[in-house]
């Protein structure tokens, strides 16, 4: 296999587990935990220990499909009636589909009612959209995916209440921002029944500089730690289980071990890959200014070979 391709293939397989192990990490309860009394009314002011219990089941990561009609699966039950659940069959049988980070179902403190979660996390904002109008559709599609699984026919006050929380690394400012509907009265106003609070989205903005520990910024600084590529994998550790009481299993352990090594190899790869842009550049300008390959090679520091074979891939662009 070309060297090129083979090192693309591999820095995109690193990414995916670098991607998989983040996930894996933030669906911890005892993360979610942390996130949900810093997002979710129902749960500020409490201890996050105190709201693990709330968190139901395992969360689902990158299973669920977002797309329409695939968020949802038929399958009978132990009496062999039929009931609808989150889609969570095997990623691999329909690869290539869009599918929610992190989804999952959260008991209120009457134990009646529920809430759905969906974490998201992104390793910054992205350029190619703007990521309010995928956390929209997100958040529209936890309400539209209820229909037959969690309300059926025309019973929509049995809509759960939804959040779309987006996870953005490499922010300016450390932010947190809650944008949900409001009512504006242009005549005389009304008392519509219904619920306004029923669609939720929250964006956490992270820096790369980790905040101090105070109440404001605790949950910032916790996933600040944990998503870190500055700390290495014991002040991770240190951090998340001196400072927030969370207990460290060996599996978070080596979670957080592997993320680490995973991101020191993307960012390594990062650099070899600037690096060789910028040497190729120069033997080209070089090459261009009419200098020998021997000349070329001595103040690159390379061999003539290598100066030649940059030379003959770069030149049908030249021509």
């Amino acid at each position: 296999m070309n060297t090129e391709i083979a090192n693309a293939v591999n820095a995109a397989g690193d990414k995916a587990q670098y991607d998989t192990r983040v996930k894996r990490l933030l669906a911890q309860k005892s993360i979610l935990a942390h996130i949900l009394v810093k997002t979710v009314d129902e749960f500020k002011g409490m201890k996050p220990e105190d709201v693990v219990k709330y968190i139901e089941g395992e969360p689902s990561i990158s299973v669920v499909p977002v797309e329409p009609g695939l968020a949802n699966m038929e399958k009978p039950d132990a009496a062999g009636q039929r009931i609808v659940g989150l889609n969570t069959e095997n990623a691999e049988i329909n690869e290539g589909l869009v599918r929610f980070d992190i989804i999952f179902y959260v008991r209120m403190k009457n134990g009646l009612s529920q809430i759905i979660v969906n974490i998201e996390a992104q390793k910054d904002e992205p350029t190619e959209y703007k990521i309010l109008n995928r956390a929209i559709f997100y958040v529209s599609r936890l309400i539209s995916s209820q229909k037959e699984r969690d309300f059926v026919n025309t019973n929509y006050d049995d809509i759960k209440q939804v959040f779309s929380i987006w996870i953005c690394m490499n922010m300016y400012d450390n932010s947190l921002s809650h944008i949900h509907l409001t009512k504006d009265e242009l005549l005389k106003p009304c008392n519509w029944k219904g619920n306004l609070d029923l669609l939720n989205i929250v964006l956490i903005g992270i820096t790369n500089e980790i905040p101090e520990h105070d109440e404001k910024y605790e949950m910032h600084r916790l996933i600040g730690a944990l998503l870190s590529s500055e700390l290495k994998e014991q002040e991770k550790l240190d951090i998340i289980e001196h400072e927030y009481n969370i207990p460290i299993s060996q599996e978070f352990r080596e979670d957080v071990r592997i993320m680490c090594n995973l991101s020191t190899g993307i960012e390594e790869r990062a650099t070899e890959r600037a690096t060789e842009k910028t040497s190729e550049k120069f033997i080209l300008n070089m090459y261009k200014k009419g200098y020998t390959l021997d000349q070329i090679a001595d103040v690159a520091e390379t061999g003539v070979d290598e100066v030649e074979a940059i030379i003959k891939k770069k030149e049908p662009a030249m021509a």
